[in-house]
């Protein structure tokens, strides 16, 4: 019995394209969190919120980069257990960052 090639059609393409939209949606959240901390002046706790913010964007950014860059063969690779996690935690650090910065 002969394995039968996997026709993967659109689907890297979307999931391309939906790794772009995220980063983008995280993108903004950053600066969005940014025009927050300076905006009643900048305090010592808005910096150290704005600064990690910062930090788990560039890893976000880091994680989708690689993703999209691997989405282009053809055969993509799945997502690594160690990407998938970093992109998880990047997001939830980013949302809690963004949150804290309203108290």
């Amino acid at each position: 019995m002969t394995a039968v090639e996997r026709d993967p059609g659109l689907q890297p393409e979307r999931t391309r394209l939906a790794w772009r939209r995220t980063t983008l949606s995280c993108t903004v959240v950053a600066l969005l969190a940014g025009k927050q901390a300076l905006h009643a002046g900048a305090t010592p706790a808005g910096v150290v919120a704005l600064s990690l913010s910062v930090l788990a964007w560039l890893g976000f950014l880091l994680v989708a980069h690689r993703r999209v860059l691997g989405m282009g063969t053809a055969r993509p690779q799945a997502l690594s257990p160690r990407g998938a996690l970093t992109a998880a935690a990047c997001t939830v650090a980013l949302a809690v960052f963004a949150a804290a910065m309203l108290f």
